[in-house]
């Protein structure tokens, strides 16, 4: 299927949105499961303010969901293909990782 003008300027937003590798990594870790600010601190190892404000960069966007739990901000992805797309993505990484493996 082609893109149209309009979904192919969508698309490019999504991949803008994703172009920073600690969203990428928020994505793909909500790709797995709803988690809190606490726990994608901790999992990726990043600070509360960064974690923070690439969270709101991917609000705005449209592409996480932010929902109180027990007076924990929970997020999770608003775009359920992103899955698809974040599992495509590893793959290709992976892929390439052992490419640049091989000619070392």
């Amino acid at each position: 299927m082609a893109f149209t003008l309009q979904s192919a300027a969508y698309g490019a937003e999504i991949l803008k949105a994703l172009s920073h590798p600690v969203r990428l990594r928020i994505i793909a870790t909500l790709a797995h499961q709803p988690t809190h600010v606490t726990d994608l601190v901790s999992d990726l190892g990043i600070s509360q303010p960064v974690i923070s404000q690439q969270l709101r960069i991917l609000r705005m966007n449209k592409l996480v969901s932010k929902s109180r739990e027990a007076g924990f901000s929970v997020y999770r992805l608003s775009e359920p293909n992103l899955k698809d797309l974040i599992e495509t993505m590893e793959r290709c990484c992976a892929r390439r990782e052992r490419e640049l493996e091989v000619h070392q």
